[in-house]
């Protein structure tokens, strides 16, 4: 089934020579049937390309998705055009009083930074107050998920010898969860961060449950108990070359980086042959099934 976005968003021309499902906002009004609404907080800089990939990601379903990109309105960046946010971004304060099937709120840049020292953090922690009444299911990725696990359980992230950069094995430790079902006992997960949660830490809140994680990353895939929270410290959502800008764009810089970890196959540092994206698909299209789909009520105000 379709993805829901306006037509000539970005996003929409890419997908669609990708061969992928994206239908028009007017054709999907003439179809007698609720799409499942999705939102989308993007936090990241490179907003054009963070809503392409998940979008892409969210287009691995049997359902009909109706998706809605929301920026923030406490701080507006640089890196993209104020024209794109106007026309295709939504703020809180335009949403506060819907409803939706499902969020994803993305990590963003910031993680240096004392939560309550970003711009934007009073505007976050309102949006993480709406998803407990008006969204069934929240994925948080990276920073989002660190910001996520601070607000909602009081844990704190803390700052890594190294950056954490590169492609990542990670092993499950739950095998018979709903959000891994179908991945292989051990699968791969891009990482870019300098801060993390202790393993320990979650472990010791009885509310989460570690599904995923390796010795490199630590605790990887969390997921509340009750299923309406999702954290994915990683970027699955990551396209093939985004490691490999982000390393030569810092390298351009004069910054001491290294290459990213089991990333590049040749000497050279040019030829990537990505292993995660099944993994990715996967996930995204089990949290819609299992952990939206599944137990959403049909009318979303009964949210809560």
């Amino acid at each position: 089934m379709p993805i829901i976005i306006p037509k000539d968003i970005p996003a929409f021309s890419r997908l669609i020579n990708e061969n992928i499902f994206v239908m028009d906002s007017e054709r999907a009004m003439r179809q007698d049937i609720r799409p499942i609404e999705i939102a989308i907080v993007n936090l990241m800089p490179t907003k054009i390309e963070t809503e392409t990939q998940l979008i892409r990601l969210l287009s691995n379903s049997p359902l009909q998705i109706k998706v809605t990109l929301i920026g923030t309105e406490s701080y507006v960046g640089t890196h993209t055009s104020v024209g794109h946010l106007q026309k295709f971004y939504k703020t809180f304060s335009d949403i506060k009083d819907s409803h939706f099937d499902g969020m994803i709120i993305t990590g963003a840049p910031v993680e240096m930074m004392d939560f309550t020292e970003v711009k934007y953090w009073e505007e976050l922690t309102q949006i993480f107050e709406f998803c407990k009444t008006n969204v069934q299911s929240t994925i948080f990725i990276c920073w989002g998920a660190q910001a996520a696990l601070h607000y909602y359980y009081g844990l704190d992230k803390y700052t890594l010898d190294k950056k954490l950069f590169g492609v990542f094995k990670h092993h499950k430790f739950v095998r018979f969860d709903p959000l891994l079902k179908g991945t292989d006992e051990e699968f791969y997960i891009p990482h870019s961060r300098h801060t993390s949660v202790r393993y320990e830490d979650i472990e010791n809140v009885p509310d989460l449950s570690i599904l995923a994680g390796s010795r490199d990353v630590g605790a990887s895939v969390v997921r509340s108990v009750d299923g309406r929270q999702i954290f994915l410290m990683g970027h699955m959502e990551y396209d093939r070359d985004t490691l490999k800008n982000e390393y030569y764009r810092d390298l351009n810089k004069g910054l001491d980086i290294d290459p990213p970890k089991n990333y590049f196959k040749d000497s050279e540092n040019s030829v990537v042959v990505p292993n995660w994206f099944s993994t990715a698909n996967l996930i995204y299209s089990n949290w819609l099934n299992y952990y939206v789909y599944q137990v959403t009520p049909f009318e979303l105000t009964k949210l809560g």
